[in-house]
């Protein structure tokens, strides 16, 4: 089997960011579907804190990309590839100092951005964004310094959108071109979602509390004249794009996201003038982010699961290519080991869970670090794709059963969280790491033991659609 695979080409990921007074619990809430490749196993991991004799020199297999790395490594979370012969990809996670990172957001930047300030091809990209940030940073705003000065030093092969966030505060981070970055605080009360372009706008170059940026931005874009506006500095209409793929790939995503949060308007799925910075019309839960990013235009004309003639013409949220879906979630005044946590779903996010892992634990599940190409049966990864496999075949005739067993397991999980975190306020400084651990197996198996059984069912009812079935006659 051919495992020649460019992840570089195929990313197409969605994003969401809410700030602390914008949820309904104070918590910090950020997430993204990780998309590009409808078979791809990923895995979940633990890094523990590390200190190295000597600083070590990291080297991208995806590109080349070389840099020196610190000699200590905090511990930290993450979700690599099954293989790593293109390279690491570890894409999300925490790190001990409650840091959540996700990595990247794809987009593009216009042609005469790049005229000005072309990508590098052994310059960062995606491939090592989380393994030569996160385990370095203490605060998001730490992690927006450190990646800006990477970019600046060594460029950059791609045009991204990263997101950082730690307890209090919640940042976005664009590259538009080879050398040149802003990044922007989403403000406490409001909230962004993002699907492959640049997002960021109007630059506010006196507000330091809410704006960071290369400094000498402004300079390149006057000197090679890119800034088409008379007033003001937007960075997606001076660095991004406005191709007919946006409006049928990228803004009906954002549309629908700002619909599900903010109430229905007016406004067009192809706009090219939704705004980044949005408010809800309600306090933002976890499960609203979970469902946003497992969305596919529900109760529209547009959800690719009716039939109809646009039930195909906008790309969904939720789609086959996702390789898992990830919330990172930072909440208010626990200890951060508990306080943090990292809902994972494996395989596509609607044909999951989301599962809840503790920043405190120190291993991950047999399972979660397993799966290769073809199937393997003992991986979650496999095992939470496989049940999507078979509702797919019989959507019509599955989907309310498999509907009713992913919310009999999300309420299992939620009542299982709640009693460990109440739990966990018992344990000593000693006690609570084996605890977290236990407790993230605990919750982990309750799912997959559930899709498990859900196969089983899936498997059982579908001998009845078979090709070869006959009506016969009774008295034969």
């Amino acid at each position: 089997m051919s495992l020649e695979y460019n992840k570089n080409t195929l990313s197409a990921c969605t994003s969401i960011l809410i700030g602390k007074k914008a949820t309904i619990d104070g918590s910090t809430i950020v997430g993204r579907n990780e998309d590009s490749q409808a078979s791809w196993p990923k895995h979940f991991v633990v890094h523990e804190h590390t200190e190295l004799p000597e600083a070590q020199k990291f080297i991208s297999k995806a590109n080349g990309f070389q840099m020196n790395l610190p000699k200590t490594r905090y511990k930290y979370t993450a979700t690599p590839e099954w293989t790593f012969k293109e390279g690491l990809f570890e894409e999300d996670g925490f790190n001990e100092y409650g840091v959540a990172m996700s990595a990247t957001e794809s987009a593009y930047s216009n042609q005469q951005v790049l005229g000005a300030d072309p990508l590098l091809e052994d310059g960062i990209g995606e491939e090592a964004m989380v393994t030569v940030v996160l385990p370095y940073i203490k605060t998001a705003r730490e992690g927006v310094l450190r990646l800006g000065e990477i970019i600046e030093k060594y460029g950059t092969c791609e045009t991204n959108g990263i997101i950082f966030s730690d307890k209090e505060e919640v940042w976005y981070f664009e590259n538009g071109s080879g050398h040149y970055w802003v990044a922007q605080r989403i403000p406490d009360d409001s909230y962004a979602v993002v699907a492959n372009q640049l997002a960021i706008q109007e630059i506010d170059f006196n507000n330091p509390n809410d704006f960071i940026y290369r400094e000498d931005i402004t300079e390149f874009v006057n000197d090679n004249n890119l800034n088409p506006a008379v007033k003001g500095f937007n960075f997606r209409e001076i660095f991004g794009t406005h191709d007919e793929s946006d409006e049928v790939y990228n803004t009906p995503r954002v549309w629908w996201g700002q619909q599900f949060l903010s109430g229905r308007s007016e406004e067009s799925p192809e706009s090219e003038n939704l705004s980044f910075i949005k408010q809800a019309d309600r306090l933002i839960s976890v499960d609203d982010a979970q469902d946003y990013l497992s969305s596919h235009y529900q109760k529209t004309e547009f959800d690719l699961l009716k039939n109809g003639a646009n039930n195909k013409k906008y790309r969904p949220v939720s789609l086959a290519k996702t390789q898992e879906s990830h919330v990172l979630q930072i909440r208010p005044d626990m200890d951060l080991n508990v306080a943090c946590v990292h809902w994972l779903a494996m395989g596509v996010s609607s044909q999951s869970v989301y599962v809840p892992f503790y920043l405190g634990m120190t291993d991950t599940p047999a399972e979660y670090k397993i799966g290769e190409l073809p199937y393997d049966s003992e991986s979650a990864y496999w095992t939470y794709k496989l049940a999507g496999v078979l509702l797919d075949a019989h959507y019509s005739e599955f989907g309310k059963m498999y509907q009713e067993k992913q919310k009999n397991i999300n309420i299992t999980l939620r009542k299982m969280l709640r009693d460990f975190d109440m739990n966990a306020l018992s344990k000593d400084a000693e006690e609570l790491p084996q605890f977290l651990t236990d407790a993230s197996f605990q919750m982990s198996k309750i799912a997959l033991d559930g899709y498990k059984e859900l196969i089983a069912q899936l498997i059982t009812d579908s001998t009845d659609f078979s090709p070869l079935n006959f009506k016969h006659d009774s008295n034969l």
